[in-house]
C-alpha cells in the first residue's frame, strides 16, 4: 500500500479556503477531510462531528494536556486545533488528507508532517476580503474588524508556504489548487 500524504490548505479567514475544499471533496470523494475543533460556537448550519468538533474550553485544554492535538491556536478569543489520531490513521492506510486551518496551525504542522504540502489562499486584495467577510453575515463589526488585523499579520507569513494562490476567481483558484494536490 502506498504511505498517504497531506494536504494543509491555510489562509485568512474569509479568503474561501471552505468553498475551495467542498468542491475538492465534492469532485474527489475518496479524499479524507479532517475535522477540527474548536471552542467556538456553532454557526448556523454547522453539526458537531461533521464541520467540526466544539468543545469546551476546559475539554479542549484537557486535550492539549493530554497530546491530542498536530497542532493547536487561539484564535480570534477561541481555539482550535487537529485532533491527531485521525489523520494519522488515514496517513497510514494510504489516504490523502486534506487540513483545512488557520495559518500559524499550518505553519507548525512542517514540524509534524514536514513532508505535508501546504498551500495558502490569498484574497486579490484587502478590501475584497472585507467584502467577503460582510457579506458572509456571520459576524459583528468588530470581530470583522478583528479578522481583518488578524489576516495582514497572517498574510507576512506566505512566503513560507510551499503553494500560494489567489482567489480571485473560484474556477481559476480551483484549477490551481487541483494541480498543486495531484501533479
Amino acid at each position: 500500500m502506498s504511505e498517504g500524504k497531506l494536504i494543509v490548505i491555510t489562509g485568512p479567514s474569509g479568503v474561501g479556503k471552505g468553498t475551495l475544499v467542498r468542491s475538492l471533496l465534492q469532485k474527489y470523494p475518496d479524499l479524507y477531510f479532517s475535522i477540527s475543533a474548536t471552542t467556538r460556537s456553532p454557526r448556523e448550519g454547522e453539526i458537531h462531528g461533521k464541520d467540526y468538533f466544539f468543545l469546551s474550553i476546559e475539554e479542549f485544554k484537557q486535550k492539549i494536556e493530554g497530546g491530542e492535538f498536530l497542532e493547536w491556536a487561539q484564535y480570534a478569543s477561541n481555539y482550535y486545533g487537529t485532533p491527531r489520531q485521525n489523520i494519522e490513521t488515514q496517513i497510514n492506510q494510504g489516504k490523502t488528507v486534506i487540513l483545512e486551518i488557520e495559518v500559524i496551525g499550518a505553519n507548525l504542522i512542517k514540524e509534524s508532517f514536514p513532508s505535508a504540502l501546504r498551500i495558502f489562499i490569498l484574497p486579490p486584495s484587502l478590501e475584497e476580503l472585507e467584502k467577503r467577510l460582510k457579506e458572509r453575515n456571520t459576524d459583528t463589526e468588530a470581530v470583522i474588524i478583528k479578522r481583518l488585523n488578524r489576516a495582514k499579520e497572517e498574510l507576512m507569513f506566505r512566503d513560507q508556504f510551499d503553494v500560494k494562490i489567489v482567489n480571485d476567481d473560484l474556477e481559476i483558484a480551483f484549477e490551481l489548487l487541483e494541480k498543486a494536490i495531484f501533479k
